[in-house]
Parts: structure tokens; sequence; C-alpha cells
């Protein structure tokens, strides 16, 4: 076991500590990696541990850092949503709200270490599984599959880390243990393309096991690396393949894909799944990472923390003219999407009378509107400091009845860990991809009829918020563009239909960077939120921030082999 030790120790590359003699000293009664029998059962075990670091959770500390979600770094990092909470309380996501990451404490290294955790765990068990097949315990094809779903999932873990840091380091199989590689910058994009190639082309169509990767997956992936570096033209022809012959098609309602009884469904390409109350200590198997984020003192998941919360700006965003269509220009002038701020409970309150996208009452809490069937909203009281935020999200918030029926912890300090999958990537964003390159090549039919596909399933009145007597929670307009007159304004409805699309789902702040829009969407954003925001006030972008900061502990630990992210 000492070569497992040491892979999962040392992470491969980089650790929050450093590899040291230590882990080359033999256990005392233990059995050296290379003396078990590589039988297809043990690389099965080693599949699923690959698979099982996908929610980013090493051992429970401080898991929201690595949360599959990222949405610290996806949404709080961008113009969607608020640190929340209290604002002397997890200053390091404050940072990062400010564009100020830190490069020492535990936010990045934290998620650094889950990443390439994941990596490690990968290489051991594409070098388990070679030995297998050598030793005859495993066939040519059960080991071709094998090496698809894990290269899938190393290829997922490095891009994570590109996304987030951009210079990182290529960990395979065949790097040295004790060798921590350079950063490689762009070069890695090729490596990642392979990892989803290879799995593309050895994967079955269809799941080996619960929430496993399939070949439309990988070809999805591969799609998504493209538009990560602006390759439409190789994006292009993986996205009509996946659209046109692949299993997928939107799910009936929007919420489908966030109620724990429905997210698996025809929409899900990827995602990560979790279980609770199952034999794991605490819960552990459930979605550690946004237990932070659910209202504060309520009975909701056991009444704790109250972070991310939405902001005023992404809530703005969802109102709709009298034809039901964004208001690109003005969304965000007055009036505002009224909340209660400053008000208390037992104040008169009318929630907003005017139009909205009925996307926006199942992806933000609003007061007066239902919450699952927790009841009303009540605004403030569920709210930890309101003057960090007035709405909380709602994509990862269960129902009452499920949490009744066990579907939520039940064994742990709080009732927020949920097996509510978290979508890594989903059919809708697939389509809103294409209609992306589609506008790019001012294709504008294309662009238009999915974009309207999309808005379509938005406005099935059946997956409306409804109230206590059945009716809209609100006055829900939702409409389909009649046509998109120019390449200009095709763009902008595709990148807008995105962002309430894909609204607190961990995207938006890399969406805003790959597409080149980051500095200036987020200085408009920052010119008006710190005025309703405090602890944006004096809070500016600059283009170093795109990528967050490699750890200082991770920089020390390679003695100069990597280098950090230029103005941290």
């Amino acid at each position: 076991m000492k070569n497992l030790i040491k892979y999962v120790t040392c992470l491969s590359i980089v650790l929050t500590i450093g590899c040291t003699q230590d882990v080359e000293i033999p256990l005392e009664g233990a059995i050296d990696g290379d003396a078990v029998t590589p039988t297809r059962s043990f690389v099965e075990s080693l599949v699923v541990s690959a698979y099982g670091i996908l929610d980013g959770n090493v051992d429970n500390g401080n898991p929201w850092f690595s949360a599959a979600s990222n949405w610290i770094y996806g949404e709080v990092a961008s113009d969607a949503a608020y640190k929340g909470s209290d604002p002397g309380d997890q200053q390091e996501i404050a940072a990062i709200q400010r564009w100020t990451a830190f490069s020492q404490g535990e936010s990045v290294r934290l998620k650094w270490r889950a990443v390439f955790e994941g990596v490690a765990r990968c290489n051991f068990a594409i070098n388990t599984a070679n030995r297998s097949f050598d030793q005859g315990q495993i066939t040519q094809e059960e080991l071709n599959v094998v090496l698809a779903e894990l290269r899938f999932l190393r290829g997922h873990y490095h891009f994570e880390a590109k996304k987030i840091w951009d210079n990182i380091p290529i960990v395979d199989e065949n790097t040295p243990i004790e060798e921590v590689p350079s950063n490689v910058g762009n070069d890695s994009w090729g490596f990642i393309e392979s990892e989803f190639q290879f799995a593309a082309a050895n994967l079955p169509p269809n799941p080996l096991r619960f929430g496993g990767a399939t070949s439309w997956a990988a070809k999805a992936y591969l799609a998504k690396a493209h538009m990560f570096q602006n390759e439409f033209s190789a994006a292009k022809p993986l996205l009509n393949d996946v659209i046109d012959n692949g299993p997928f098609d939107l799910a009936p309602n929007f919420h489908d894909n966030f109620n724990l009884e429905t997210n698996d469904n025809i929409e899900t390409v990827f995602a990560v799944q979790y279980s609770v109350n199952d034999a794991s200590n605490e819960s552990f198997n459930g979605n550690w990472g946004d237990v932070l984020n659910f209202p504060n003192t309520s009975p909701v998941g056991g009444g704790c923390c109250g972070f991310f919360l939405p902001s005023q700006n992404l809530v703005n965003a969802f109102k709709t003219d009298a034809n039901g269509l964004p208001m690109f220009d003005t969304f965000n002038n007055a009036p505002i999407v009224t909340s209660d701020k400053g008000l208390g409970p037992n104040d008169p309150f009318t929630p907003f009378q005017g139009n909205l996208d009925p996307r926006l009452d199942w992806t933000v809490g609003r007061r007066g509107i239902p919450f699952h069937d927790w009841g009303d909203f009540p605004g403030s009281p569920w709210i930890r400091d309101p003057s960090t935020g007035t709405f909380v999200g709602k994509k990862f918030v269960h129902f009452k009845a499920q949490q009744e029926a066990g579907f939520a912890a039940t064994n742990t300090w709080t009732s927020s860990v949920n097996p509510i999958q978290t979508n890594i990537i989903r059919f809708a964003e697939v389509l809103l991809w294409r209609a992306e390159i589609a506008a790019d090549e001012n294709d504008l039919n294309t662009a238009l009829q999915l974009v309207n596909r999309v808005r379509a399933r938005a406005a099935n009145p059946a997956g409306y918020v409804r109230d206590s007597d059945g009716d809209p929670a609100a006055n829900y307009v939702i409409g389909e563009y009649t046509s998109f007159p120019n390449q200009t304004f095709a763009e902008r409805a595709v990148y807008f239909e995105q962002r309430l699309e894909m609204a607190l789902e961990g995207h938006r702040f890399f969406e805003l960077v790959r597409q080149g829009r980051a500095s200036q969407v987020l200085n408009d954003y920052v010119a008006v939120e710190a005025t309703r925001q405090p602890e944006l006030a004096g809070a500016t972008f600059q283009p170093f921030a795109e990528r967050f900061p490699i750890p200082n502990s991770e920089i020390n630990v390679a003695q100069g082999a990597l280098q950090q992210n230029p103005g941290f």
C-alpha cells in the first residue's frame, strides 16, 4: 500500500504540506501496492474512488471552497451573487467577491488540493488497470473502457484547474511521484482534448454506472474545451452530433433539473451525484459543498448559514418587456425588482408586479413567493444580515417533504446536506453553446431557433411557480423572439439567455472570461452594484483577475517549478 499512500498524500505533485520522507517508510504489517493482485473488482473500486472526489470533498474540511458547484469562483466572483452572511465572516470569499483573491489561506488551496486529488486517483487507477491487464485479470476491451472512464475524469479535473488557474501542470500516469511538473500554460489544452477524445472513442453511449461518463458526455466536454479556446469550428461538429444524434433533450420543466426526484433526467449530460443517510460518516457522500448557502435562521436545511445571495443585478435581469423578452439595456434601471430591505417581517410588502421570466422564482427566493413547499419566503427573517443581500438561491434547496422523507441529512449537524445533483453540463447549455457559434457565424436563423427552443421550455405554464391557490406566483410573461435583426443582436440574445438559464450554476465568471467580456461586464456591474452592496464599494476588476492565484503553499512545495499568476 506504500504507493497508494504516496499518491494520496502527495497528490502526485503538490500538497498542502508537501511530501516528506515519512511516506517512504513502509507501514508495519502493510502490503506494498505492487504486491496486491489487481483483480477486476479492485480496479473497479479505484474507478469508483476516482468518481468519488467529483464532489471536491477530500476530508470535510471547509468543503465549500472546493464545491463541485463552484459557487464561489463561478458566481460570487461574477455579477450574479454576493458573498452574503455576516460581513466579517469568510473573508477569503469576500476577497474573491472583490477580485482580490488570497494566494495564501484556505480557499484556492483547498480547490487545488481537491482537483489534483482527483487527478491522483485517476493516475493510480490507470496504472493499476494496466497492471491488471498485464497479469491477465481483465481483457483488452475491459481495459479500454476503464481507461476511458478514468481519462474522462482526469480530463474533467484538469479542466477544472485550467479554467480557474490557467497555468497548470499536466499530470498523467507517467509523471514521477517525486517530480513537480512546471507550469505549461496553454499547452494543457491539448492534453485535456486528448483525454476527452479517447473517452469519446472508447466509452459506450450509455453509462456503465449511475452518473457515469458516456461517449456523448465526452463529446460534449470536448466541445466545451474548444469553446473555452474560441475554437468554434472544432466545437461545432461535436455539438451538432450531440444535439442531432445524442440521447438528450430539454426536460419538460425547468425545475426538473434541480429537484432531487427528477434531476437525473434526459437533460443531464454529466453531473456529480450524491447520497445521504447511507453508511458513510455524517452523510459524507452528500453535497457538503453547498452546505453554507441555505436560508439562515429558517427550518430549511437546519437554518444555516446564509451565504451565496443572488445579486440585485441578477434578479433584475429576469424582468421582461410587454412581449416577454429580456430588457438588454434597461433591466437594471428603476424600478428595480422590489426587495424588502429595511422592512420588518410584519411591515406591508407587495412583491414586484411587473413582467418576469418564470425561471426567476425557481432560481431565487423572493419575499412573498412560495419557497418550494416551505411556505412563502419571508424575506429578511431568513437572511443573516440584510445588508449583504436580500434574496437567496433555490436551485440547490430540497423540498420540505423530501427532508421529512429522509432525503436530507439526518445524522449530522445540518439537514442542508442533500443529494440534489450538481450539473456539470446539461443539454440547455449545449444548445446555447451552439447558438453562440451560430451568432458568431452570422447564422441568425439557427441562433434564433436554438435560443427559442430554450425559452419555449421556460414558457411552459406547467413549470411555473404557483401560490397556494394554484395561480402563478407572479406576473410571468415570457415570449420567443420573432427574429434576430443582426449579428450584434443575436450575440446579445445568446449571452443573455445563457445568463438566465444557467444562473447560479457555477458558470457565469468563467463564461465572461472565455467570451472576453469580463472587464466590461464586471466593472459596469460594480459601478451600480456598489451602491446596493457595501462590500463592493471601491472594488475594481483588473484583467489579471481573470485567473485565480495559485496557492502559495503549492509554489513553496514546488521549489520554483510552479510560478505564480501575474498580479498576485
